[in-house]
This record gives structure tokens, sequence and C-alpha cells, in this order.
């Protein structure tokens, strides 16, 4: 494990990708949302990222140099024409189109087809958060989870994101997927010999399992039962069907058919928090907000009561003085991509 700044990590993701075929400023953009996933401490969507979508890039399931369109619908709704391209370049564009729009505006609605998977969704909070916009933000994904006592995996575990800006503290950001846990979660359960909470995934026949074998043979669950179920469609139906992408089991798996475009979508929902009061008003508001939760007296005091974004933002504090921890092989890797030698995804 070795620690290098923002600036080192930034650099050498851009020359990954500018290897694999991106232009120089494109790249830049790609490598700054991945960056940033990793100065949150999201490291699973952070650089390690390179390497998935470096191996689409090379039998050209993602277009590496893209001719993104972008359609004006009406005042404040646009749409947004991926044409293939790495996700966050997309996810860029759909946030500066939205910014834009809102300044004038107050709001804005952005929706992407012909995208792939764009990271995770805080940095796009933060960054509109810190130009003073509340923000509503997600992703459809490939199918891993069945539909509400189906026994099948239907539709897929899209994140959905929030933000809220703070003039004079932190922003409120919130970053979630559909599922109540990761597949590694059960994954590492198996390896331990240990049994699962029975509200964590089904068996392949769509039965509640505490077996970690079991569920990985079959199918994650949803939040909330049966109401995160209705939600993950929302997200579904805002990202992929009114976008015009590909939605539930119409998108293209990641993993077995890596040289077709999956045509993911993403939705961007602004609000110009300015519009709506001055920068004492929306910080007295935010800081009050914050201190009636953090009034409340933890039932541990080992996990004092948090607000969404203040473990990311304290990370993205350490890191930013300390530099950002990266594991030896993922920096070896990282050289190789951006020295034009490319290592198959194991």
């Amino acid at each position: 494990m070795k620690n290098i700044s923002r600036n080192e990590l930034t650099t050498l993701t851009q020359s990954a990708f500018v290897a694999l075929g991106l232009s120089p400023a494109d790249a830049g953009e790609v490598a700054n949302i991945l960056v940033m996933a990793e100065l949150f401490g999201l490291t699973t969507h952070g650089v390690s990222r390179v390497e998935s979508y470096g191996e689409r890039l090379l039998i050209k399931g993602i277009n590496p140099r893209p001719n993104m369109v972008v359609e004006q619908c009406a005042a404040a709704l646009f749409k947004v024409d991926g044409d293939n391209a790495v996700g966050p370049l997309v996810g860029m564009r759909c946030l500066n189109v939205a910014m834009q729009a809102a300044k004038q505006q107050g709001v804005a609605v952005v929706l992407a087809r012909n995208s792939n998977h764009f990271g995770p969704i805080s940095p796009y909070s933060f960054l509109a958060a810190e130009q003073g916009f509340a923000t509503i933000i997600g992703s459809n994904a490939t199918t891993t989870i069945a539909p509400w006592g189906g026994s099948d995996a239907r539709l897929g575990n899209s994140p959905l994101g929030f933000g809220v800006p703070n003039p004079k503290g932190p922003p409120f950001l919130l970053d979630m997927a559909m599922s109540v846990v990761a597949r590694a979660k059960i994954r590492n359960a198996f390896k331990a010999g240990q049994s699962i909470p029975e509200t964590w995934a089904t068996d392949a026949k769509g039965v509640p399992t505490t077996s970690p074998k079991d569920a990985l043979d079959g199918f994650l669950l949803p939040i909330g039962g049966h109401k995160g179920y209705g939600i993950a469609l929302w997200v579904d139906m805002l990202a992929g069907l009114l976008s015009g992408a590909a939605y539930l089991t119409h998108v293209k798996s990641w993993l077995d058919e890596p040289d077709v475009p999956q045509n993911l979508g993403h939705f961007f929902v602004l609000i110009n928090a300015q519009f709506l009061g001055n920068t004492e008003w929306l910080s007295e508001r935010m800081n009050d907000f914050a201190s009636i939760l953090h009034g409340s007296e933890a039932a541990d005091p080992q996990k004092p009561v948090m607000v969404p974004g203040e473990i990311e933002l304290k990370k993205m504090q350490n890191h930013l003085q300390d530099g950002i921890p990266i594991e030896d092989d993922l920096l070896l890797m990282l050289e190789n991509f951006s020295q034009g030698r490319f290592v198959k995804e194991s």
C-alpha cells in the first residue's frame, strides 16, 4: 500500500485513459470522477475501474472518441445521447448541461441514453453542491435483482443519490444502490463459513435464504422490501425508459456481452438553491438541520449519529492531506495501462 497525492493519481489515471484511446480532455474528466471516488473512500468505484473500462474500450465495447449530442426538449429539459462513451464522461456532460440550464431556469432535468457505468453518484452531487445546486441523480444497471415475488433477475441494482448544498458547511450527500447489501458481502460470508440474514438475498428460486452459497446462485433483495422494489423500478423508468435508453432486461450484460453497447441511462435533476434564498439563510437552515440530528444521544457511544456525506467528506479531507492509499497491484496496473501495457482482467 502506498499513499499518493490526488494530482499524481489523477495524472496517472488520465494517462491510462489516453493510452486507451480517449482524448486528453475526456480522459481528464473521467479520471477526476474516479479519483474523487477514491477521495471519498468509495474504492470499488474508483481507479480500479480503469481495468474493467479498459477491457471494454480495447474490444470496442465502449467508444473512446464519442460524438455526444445534446437535445433541448424544453426550457429546462434536455436529452443527451452519450454515443456509447465511457460513463463518467457522459455523466459530466449531463451535469454541466444541467448546471448551465439551472443557472437560468432555477431547475433542470437531463436524461441520458447510450451510456455505460458512470461511477459513484457522490462526486457529481458534490461538484453540483459546490456550485449551489441540490441534486437527484440516478442510473439503471445490469439485472441482478428479481421482481418482488419473482424467481429470476429482471431489474438492476440501480444507484440513486441526493445532494443539498451548504454554503458555509458540509453538504448533504447520499449515495446508495437498491440492494440491501453488495454481493461482495455475501461472498465474504461464504468464504468465512457464516450465514447471512434472510433479508439480504434469495436462492435461485426466489426464496429468501440464510445460505451465502445459495444466495450467490440467486438474487439480491432490494432495500425496504416491496417498497424498495418500487423505488428501483422508478429509477429504471426515469433513467432507462423515459430517456430512450435500455431498461430492465434490455440492458446488456457488462460481463456476458462486453463487446456490445450497454445503452445505460442516467438522470440528473438539479435545483438552484440560490433562487430559494440567500447564502446565510441556506447555511443557517442546513447547519440547524444537522445539529438537530447530531443532538440525538447515540445508542452506541462508539457510533455517534451521522448526517449522510460526513464520513465521505472526512475521508476526503484526510486523503487530501495525507495522500490516497493505493494497493501496490492496483498502482502497477495503472502504470502499465498508462504505458500502453494492457493486462486482461483476471
